[in-house]
């Protein structure tokens, strides 16, 4: 019988890739899928197609967040734009408008509580941090730090069994990603990236400019992506 595990699936590249990376290392994979009120349904319904894809069962998690906090969750807010100070954003200290206050801690709560019932000591998140926008939720330590918080704080992990948080991609460019990905034969024409819910990616956004450098970094051609025009500037 495989090893159980839990998968935060967004939709996008990232999550795909790490579902499927999960599935190689022989994991039986169970995704959760998050509606918190982001502006569009379009990563929802790409999560759905993925997971069914892989064979893998799946649920949605319906939250609120009333106080938004953030332009994924507040039409009022505008998009930020992608720029030069954006692509070298993890050497900053800037956060941009598209962060969710404490949205991985929440998603990973769910995964921790959901694993702790169905009996698997693993969770898999496809955070990055690398080409990224600079979620402090995104690096390295805050996954180092949460790993002991979790154990110290479940029955699982007070009467030993404990549990692993697998970050596989945190490392990697979105180019090396999308290479292990290739490999792995993720469905790429089945996620989305771009922050907005139109019937094509902006082109504009973080999101939508660091898969287009990815792609063409990896020497693939998008299959989800073609003809859209990016606002690329570095």
């Amino acid at each position: 019988m495989s090893k159980k595990a839990v998968v935060l699936l967004s939709g996008g590249l990232d999550s795909a890739t790490t579902l499927y990376f999960a599935k190689a290392k022989g994991f039986q994979c169970y995704c959760l899928i998050f509606d918190y009120g982001q502006r569009h349904k379009k990563e929802i319904a790409s999560a759905k197609k993925i997971a069914q894809r892989a064979g893998c069962a799946w649920q949605i998690i319906k939250l609120s967040l009333p106080w938004k906090g953030s332009s994924l969750l507040d039409k009022k807010l505008k998009i930020p734009e992608f720029s030069n100070s954006t692509n070298s954003i993890n050497l900053s200290n800037s956060i941009p408008l598209t962060y969710v206050p404490a949205r991985n801690i929440i998603f990973l709560s769910f995964a921790l509580s959901c694993a702790e019932a169905i009996k698997a000591s693993s969770i898999f998140i496809g955070a990055n941090a690398i080409d990224y926008s600079g979620y402090p939720d995104c690096r390295p330590e805050f996954y180092r730090a949460f790993i002991r918080a979790v154990n110290l704080g479940t029955k699982a992990g007070v009467e030993g069994r404990g549990f692993s948080i697998f970050t596989p991609l945190i490392k990697m460019t979105k180019a090396g990603i999308i290479k292990l990905g290739t490999r792995l034969k993720v469905p790429y024409e089945l996620t989305w990236s771009c922050y907005q819910g139109g019937r094509k990616p902006c082109g504009k956004c973080d999101s939508c400019n660091f898969r287009a450098r990815g792609f063409q970094e990896a020497g693939y051609r998008d299959p989800l992506l073609r003809g859209v025009k990016y606002d690329r500037k570095n």
